[in-house]
């Protein structure tokens, strides 16, 4: 029987890695998962098994190039970003790849923005927030200043995503979306590296930089098989919405973070959206996406364990409820920004748990509002596209009809978005068909009051 021609997707996350085959019409065919058990670096802290997960694709991928139903024309790698694999000269690992939530020293950090502008004047250069560790060019900044003489032994630094595509290519490359992504790097004001990187000798660890959509031609298996060489999970979950809509919109993935993206917001950052953890990432075209950023999965999931056990409900109860008209959100901006959180409240202020659970999703939103308001301010975006985990809660979906009743909200659907995304960003390489129409399923959400107002695409 004829191999099925497929482009294979290395989609690494925190917790779940997988892996993916796609067919040329962009239908996943074949899909793998597994969890690898974490250690601790010489801190003692979490950090990712880089020599499990590197085990983990070469096995992985001689399994699936010797697989009797498919045929790998091309590979790509999608993965978390903030953070860094440090190789040597033989390309041989040197430290752990330190976890992005470890705390970083206030003294170094404070030295670090005394020595380069202050906070402010950075945060607005570089476009990022002060985040620490997920100011992955700060890890490298940390090896300097507390491991010399490792510092002096590190030919590369590569972003995680980088990495994986070395394993497979030794080839060591630095790609834009990886570099701009809260790192600390990139000086948006001047589209290049920040100054600082050459001052400290960052810059000279950094491998050329190569276009997102590049390929090397590796041999594997006496096979050529194309190889990209891999992108940051929130750029290449925006590649299938870019791919499809080209009219202005707005989108909201949804998972433990809620981050609104906004790739037609072009104005530079200002201080007030700094302080309001406001960025900007760069797409896989090089350009800006302004961003704003809410933990409220996080917070989700951890008020529905609370509600689940004050009111003896499975969990699963709630994410099942239906939109009730009676729920509403705040129509005041005042009330919104002073609302009081849904941890702060008392359980027994409420009937049932259903009113209760209502009561957290209000409270959701009317934050989410506020921060997806941050990036529409100014731009003709006039769609909001939600996915992820909150684009199939119905009590969700509708309140955010409610907060923005001036723009089309639908819930959109896309099977594994950024293990898509990095499969379209190379299409032209190994798919000479056209780029099907049916990639992302939508499902329109009007407002409470019906207005007649239909939605401009369906």
């Amino acid at each position: 029987m004829k191999k099925i021609p497929v482009i294979l997707i290395f989609d690494v996350g925190k917790t779940n890695k997988k892996l993916f085959l796609f067919n040329d019409k962009y239908k996943i065919v074949y899909e793998e998962s597994a969890k690898l058990q974490e250690i601790v670096d010489e801190d003692g802290f979490p950090s990712e098994d880089i020599v499990a997960l590197t085990q983990w694709i070469t096995s992985s991928l001689q399994r699936m190039v010797n697989h009797t139903d498919f045929k790998i024309k091309a590979i790509n790698f999608s993965a978390y970003g903030a953070s860094f694999v440090y190789i040597d000269e033989k390309g041989e690992l040197l430290l752990p790849l330190y976890n992005y939530l470890k705390p970083y020293p206030e003294k170094l950090m404070e030295e670090f923005y005394e020595n380069y502008g202050g906070k402010k004047e950075f945060s607005k250069l570089s476009a990022s927030p002060i985040l620490g560790s997920l100011n992955s060019g700060l890890q490298l900044y940390r090896i300097k200043y507390e491991k010399p003489e490792i510092f002096e032994k590190i030919k590369y630094a590569l972003h995680l995503p980088q990495y994986l595509s070395f394993v497979v290519t030794q080839i060591a490359c630095s790609e834009i979306t990886s570099i701009g992504c809260h790192t600390n790097l990139w000086d948006f004001s001047s589209n290049d590296y920040h100054t600082w990187t050459c001052k400290e000798g960052i810059r000279a660890k950094l491998p050329p930089i190569y276009k997102s959509d590049h390929c090397h031609l590796i041999k594997i298996n006496n096979g050529n098989i194309l190889v990209g060489i891999g992108l940051h999970d929130s750029s290449a979950a925006l590649i299938p919405y870019l791919s499809s809509f080209h009219e202005p919109f707005v989108l909201l993935s949804t998972g433990t973070w809620c981050i609104t993206l906004n790739p037609f917001n072009y104005s530079p950052l200002n201080h007030e959206e700094l302080n309001k953890d406001c960025l900007c990432y760069l797409t896989y075209q090089g350009k800006s996406v302004k961003a704003s950023r809410l933990f409220a999965g996080y917070e989700h999931e951890k008020q529905v364990l609370r509600l689940s056990d004050h009111y003896k409900l499975p969990a699963e109860h709630f994410g099942a409820l239906e939109y009730n008209t009676a729920t509403k959100i705040s129509s005041k901006e005042t009330e919104r920004t002073n609302g009081v959180s849904f941890s702060q409240r008392d359980l027994t202020e409420f009937q049932d748990g259903d009113k209760a659970y209502n009561e957290l999703i209000v409270n959701i939103v009317n934050s989410q509002y506020l921060a997806t308001k941050l990036v529409l301010k100014g731009t003709p975006s006039k769609r909001i596209f939600v996915d992820g985990g909150f684009s199939k809660n119905d009590i969700y979906m509708h309140l955010m009809a409610q907060a923005f009743p001036d723009l089309e909200v639908y819930a959109a659907s896309v099977a594994q978005a950024s293990a898509l995304g990095t499969a379209l960003a190379i299409h032209k390489h190994w798919n000479f068909k056209p780029l099907p129409s049916d990639i992302i399923s939508l499902k329109y959400f009007s407002d409470a009051i019906d207005t007649g107002r239909l939605p401009s695409i369906i």
